[in-house]
C-alpha cells in the first residue's frame, strides 16, 4: 500500500511508535503542523500534549515531564531554538533524554517563514553554553524522516541527551508518496531507571547511568550546576573534572554506534559528493546522472551530522582527490568536512536565497 504524506505528519507517526508520552511546542512555521498533529493524536494513546505559552516554557515542560517519567519530545524551527537554548544546556548537563525537532527555514530572524534552509547545522552544535557535544541526526526523505526519529528517541535513552531531528521546511511540508511498509519500526527498548540507593546523576568516563525519576521511591536531586555523583553542587576539581568529561566521552567515545550514512561509492573514483538533509535528493540524483554519462563518482549522504562521522567519511575519502559539498547555506558543514579531508580539494555548491540545489548545479561543480 502507498500513501501521501509529508515529512512533519512522518515524523510525528515515529514519536508514537517510539513510545512518545509528552509533548510541548509552541506554533511556528514549517514546525506548526508537529504540535497540531501531537495534540490531536497523543491523548488517543493516553499521552499528554501543550501548546505552551512560548518556545522556553515548552522545552522547560518536556525536561520536567521527562525526569517525571515520560518519554518527551518538543518541535520548533530556528527562531525557537535561538530560545531553546538554555534549556538545551540543562538537558545536557542534567542528562535529560529529550528529542527536539528543527524544521529549519531561512534565516537569521524571522527570515523566511516558507522558505526552505539548512542554516541551522553549527547553530544546534554550539547554540548553548559550554561546547559539550549533542547529537543531530538530519533525514533526507521522508521514510527518513520516520526512521531518525525512531533513531532518536533510542538515542537519546541511551545517551541521556538531547537529540535533534534536524529537518526542513521542504522535506516537513512537502506531499510525497512512499511506500507504507517503509514506515514501520521496531520498538524502542523500555527506558531503564535506577535502583535506589545507586548513582543517578552520572558515572565517570563513557559510561551512562539509569535515568532516576522523581515519584520512584526515592530521593532525586537535578540541578543545572556542576555536581556529584549523588547530585549534589560541588566544586570539588577531580569531580568537576569528572562530570565534564564524562559529558563529552559518553558520546565522543561511542561515535561509531552513532554514526549512520547512506553511501553510494564507486571503487576507483576521484571525486565524492557529500551532501545530507534535503540536499541528499540531488545529491543521489547527480551522482546517478554522472555514472550514467560514464563518470565515476562517489556520493555519501550524512544522516548524522553530530557527531560528524568520521570512520565513514574517512572510508568514502580513501582514493579521492575532490570533494562537493551542496549546502542551503554558506557553506556550514564543508568546514567539517575540510577539517577531516586532508589536502583534498573540498569545493562548496552553496545556495541562498531560499530555492533548492539541482543535480546540474552539483554536476556543474563537479565537472
Amino acid at each position: 500500500m502507498r500513501e501521501f504524506i509529508d515529512g512533519n505528519t512522518a515524523i510525528v507517526r515515529a514519536a508514537l511508535d517510539a513510545g512518545c508520552t509528552f509533548f510541548a511546542g509552541y506554533p511556528i512555521t514549517p514546525a506548526s503542523s508537529i504540535l497540531m498533529a501531537m495534540m490531536r493524536q497523543l491523548p488517543r494513546v493516553g499521552g499528554v500534549a501543550i501548546q505552551g505559552e512560548d518556545e522556553i516554557a515548552s522545552i522547560g515542560m518536556c525536561i520536567g515531564a521527562t525526569l517525571a517519567g515520560a518519554r518527551a519530545m518538543t518541535a520548533t524551527s530556528g527562531p525557537g531554538i535561538s530560545l531553546y537554548s538554555e534549556n538545551i544546556g540543562l538537558a545536557i548537563m542534567g542528562e535529560v533524554p529529550l528529542v527536539i525537532v528543527d524544521v529549519q527555514r531561512l534565516g537569521p530572524s524571522t527570515g523566511g517563514a516558507t522558505t526552505v534552509s539548512q542554516g541551522d547545522v553549527q547553530f544546534v552544535r554550539w547554540g548553548t553554553a559550554g561546547g559539550f557535544p549533542i547529537i543531530a541526526l538530519a533525514p533526507s526523505t521522508v521514510p527518513e524522516a520516520y526512521h531518525l526519529t525512531v533513531r532518536a528517541f533510542e538515542l537519546a535513552e541511551r545517551f541521556r541527551c538531547p537529540v535533534f531531528v534536524l529537518t526542513d521546511k521542504e522535506l516537513g511540508t512537502t506531499l510525497t508518496t512512499v511506500d507504507s511498509e517503509a514506515l514501520v519500526a521496531e520498538p524502542v527498548a523500555a527506558r531503564v531507571t535506577g535502583a535506589a540507593g545507586t548513582p543517578y546523576r552520572y558515572q565517570p568516563a563513557a559510561a551512562v547511568a539509569p535515568l532516576h525519576e522523581f515519584g520512584r521511591g526515592t530521593t532525586v536531586r537535578f540541578t543545572g550546576s556542576t555536581h556529584d555523583e549523588a547530585g549534589f553542587i560541588t566544586k570539588t576539581l577531580p569531580t568537576v573534572d569528572a562530570l565534564n568529561r564524562h559529558l563529552i566521552d559518553k558520546i565522543e567515545a561511542n561515535r561509531v554506534e552513532i554514526e549512520l550514512v547512506d553511501a553510494d561509492l564507486q571503487p576507483g573514483a576521484k571525486t565524492l559528493v557529500v551532501g545530507y538533509g534535503i540536499t541528499g535528493g540531488a545529491v543521489r540524483a547527480a551522482v546517478a546522472a554522472a555514472r550514467g554519462a560514464g563518470e565515476p563518482i562517489s556520493g555519501l549522504v550524512v544522516q548524522s551530522l553530530w557527531p560528524v562521522p568520521e570512520s565513514a567519511l574517512a572510508v568514502a575519502l580513501d582514493g579521492v582527490e575532490r570533494v562537493i559539498v551542496p549546502e542551503l547555506n554558506p557553506g556550514l558543514y564543508r568546514r567539517e568536512i575540510e577539517r577531516i579531508a586532508g589536502n583534498r580539494t573540498v569545493i562548496g555548491v552553496e545556495r541562498l536565497d531560499g530555492e533548492l540545489l539541482s543535480p546540474q548545479q552539483i554536476r556543474e561543480a563537479a565537472a
